[in-house]
């Protein structure tokens, strides 16, 4: 068997166990969802009653008070075992309420913890990148006014905030800058056309910002626009790469079909597991899964490692790339390996895996999506990784 990946606090051992309770229920709902292109509602809802969407919360406030990212990759991955849509959109929430926990706002944290926030969130735009949006926030009397259009606003249409990066300039710079919004901000308009090759239950649909106006408190400055800065650098390694193990997730599971119908497979009368082809197939697979949980395992407590030595460190802007960097690394494994895996498991599974109603159908799909993602692309991620290693530290 090969090696597993547990969690190593009791917060986080709350949180895979009750992931590994919804295991099924995802499952039950991801199909029906998948074929219709919508969000699968009750999986949400399971997930908010079981505790999930509150991991991050104080328990002094109702909840669990999760502060491992090597445990919150672990709960996410557990998620993606069910249903890759559901652990993506639910991994999207998580990173805005660890926020919100490391700066005790109490009210938000009881809202998440009595299940009546539940926050979506989008840093992508069409022809750019996450350095530069082009959604922008520009100063009036009444604080800011907000136009733009997001993509992959995962989570949107269930949601009831919305959390992104935008564009902020004034007389002192121009800024990269975040906020968020109630869902029903007058001006934020849902354009529902999310309609993918995967993930169709993660309701990842664009959002366009027609002259929403907000408080003059609702913008936070982050760094220089079009520049990467040592807060930027790790706010985008922490929430990206417990994405990745989303997709170890769904890897796991095709891995879970594909052995279990070569229980029972026969071809000509004989068991099609004592083929020695399916047999090195098998093995394959068994390498590249070891692969992706060992390339994980290594970023995420490497992680944990490096913020807890953060606390009384202030890190450099140099050792924030290099945390991006192990994060880019893990990411190309694991992406790749994921996909190899699911692939591995179609052939294993023969004609009946490329079936629309086989699972494995849908597995093939949405692992698919992982190596897009921002940051960085698969075409980008050698070149920053080697960058990094030269000493040749990118300013943007």
């Amino acid at each position: 068997m090969t090696f597993e990946l547990k969690p190593t606090t009791p917060a986080g051992e709350q949180l895979c166990a009750a992931a590994a309770e919804l295991i099924a229920t995802l499952r039950a709902n991801a199909d029906a969802a998948d074929r219709a292109g919508v969000m699968p509602e009750e999986s949400f809802k399971a997930a908010q009653q079981a505790g999930v969407t509150a991991a991050f919360v104080p328990e002094e406030l109702g909840g669990w008070g999760l502060s491992s990212v090597y445990d919150w990759m672990m709960g996410i991955r557990k998620l993606a075992q069910g249903d890759g849509s559901v652990a993506i959109a639910l991994n999207m929430h998580m990173g805005v309420t660890r926020g919100m926990a490391l700066a005790n706002s109490e009210g938000p944290l009881k809202a998440v913890a009595a299940g009546d926030m539940l926050i979506c969130a989008t840093a992508t735009e069409r022809g750019t990148d996450n350095l530069h949006p082009l959604t922008e926030a520009v100063a009036n009397e009444n604080g800011w006014l907000i136009n733009g259009h997001k993509m992959f606003v995962t989570m949107s249409p269930i949601a009831t905030h919305l959390a992104m990066n935008l564009r902020m300039r004034n007389d002192e710079g121009d800024y990269l800058a975040s906020t968020m919004m109630p869902i029903n901000t007058p001006g934020l308009v849902q354009q529902d056309d999310w309609d993918a090759l995967g993930m169709r239950g993660s309701g990842s649909q664009s959002i366009k910002f027609e002259n929403v106006q907000l408080p003059a408190q609702a913008v936070r400055k982050l760094g220089p626009w079009g520049e990467w800065s040592t807060q930027v650098l790790i706010n985008r390694t922490l929430g990206n790469l417990t994405l990745v193990a989303a997709f170890l997730g769904i890897a796991e599971h095709a891995r879970e079909e594909a052995l279990r119908s070569l229980e029972s497979q026969k071809r000509n009368g004989e068991l099609v597991r004592e083929n020695p082809g399916v047999q090195q197939a098998v093995g394959e697979m068994e390498i590249e899964l070891t692969q992706c949980r060992g390339a994980l395992a290594q970023a995420g407590r490497g992680v944990d490692d490096w913020l807890r030595n953060a606390i009384p460190n202030p890190p450099t802007i140099d050792q924030a790339h290099e945390l991006m960097q192990s994060y880019q690394a893990a990411k190309w494994v694991v992406n790749r390996g994921a996909i190899g895996i699911v692939d591995k498991a179609m052939d294993l599974a023969g004609g009946g895996g490329f079936m629309a109603g086989n699972v494995l159908a849908r597995l093939y799909r949405d692992v698919r999506a992982g190596p897009f993602m921002q940051p960085h692309a698969a075409v980008d991620i050698r070149r920053y990784v080697g960058q990094v290693a030269l000493g040749l530290y990118p300013d943007s």
